[in-house]
């Protein structure tokens, strides 16, 4: 297979942007520089917040300044694309639409992740934007797979986490991250998605368990072989 240039839309947030930067050279078969894929982050900042867009619409809409960066990264010599936030998959047809190569989708591909485990009842651990919108409830479905989303309470500690902490360049600990993962395994989660790539910085801070479905490296995997390279075994 023709080996491909990847773009990633990076900004959203920059930590996570860094973390899928660093996985996909962790997850790629390669023993010189030169083995590795070559990539281009566009870490832009600029990228409105797309919970607060998707909950109110009089917010700024972050659907443009993504579609600007998908083609900056195209003319940069991006022959695929990717980007490393749950929530902005809500925009994925319109940014697909917008942009002149393809898009990968994170959420589509986590959700046969979870098939492919035989997971049969999936907690999904996201922002209010990405859970509202269903979009990991459906994918979950389309591949037979049941659903179980936080309870309003769970969704404003989670939510606590990833502004307050995650995007504040804060970190948390094991024993303010247990309650969340006691609730889900409670619910009978068998296996729990990692659906914001804050919470895959989370994961990687604290070693979570192979309980947990990381959508980040899911990403991170799907781009390099998409990009028509190898996975570490």
């Amino acid at each position: 297979m023709e080996k491909k240039v990847l773009g990633i839309i990076g900004g959203v947030g920059p930590l996570a942007t860094m973390l899928l930067g660093e996985t996909i050279v962790r997850r790629t078969k390669a023993f010189s520089d030169q083995e590795h894929i070559h990539f281009i982050i566009d870490n832009d900042t600029r990228i409105p917040d797309r919970t607060a867009y998707i909950l109110d619409h009089s917010n700024p809409n972050p659907l443009p300044v993504m579609v600007e960066d998908a083609n900056k990264l195209a003319n940069a010599g991006a022959d695929i694309i990717c980007i490393p936030c749950n929530t902005a998959h809500k925009f994925y047809d319109d940014l697909q639409a917008g942009s002149p190569v393809p898009v990968l989708h994170m959420i589509r591909e986590t959700a046969k992740k979870a098939h492919l485990l035989n997971a049969k009842r999936v907690g999904v651990l996201g922002t209010i934007g990405t859970l509202t919108s269903n979009m990991y409830q459906d994918a979950l479905i389309d591949e037979g797979i049941e659903p179980v989303v936080p309870d309003e309470a769970m969704q404003h500690d989670l939510m606590t986490v990833i502004y307050d902490y995650v995007k504040a360049g804060k970190k948390i600990s094991k024993e303010q991250w247990q309650p969340i993962e006691t609730a889900m395994k409670n619910a009978g989660c068998d296996h729990i998605i990692l659906g914001c790539t804050e919470l895959s910085v989370v994961n990687r801070e604290l070693a979570l368990d192979d309980t947990y479905i990381d959508a980040l490296i899911v990403l991170a995997e799907c781009a390099i072989t998409n990009c028509g390279y190898e996975l570490l075994d």
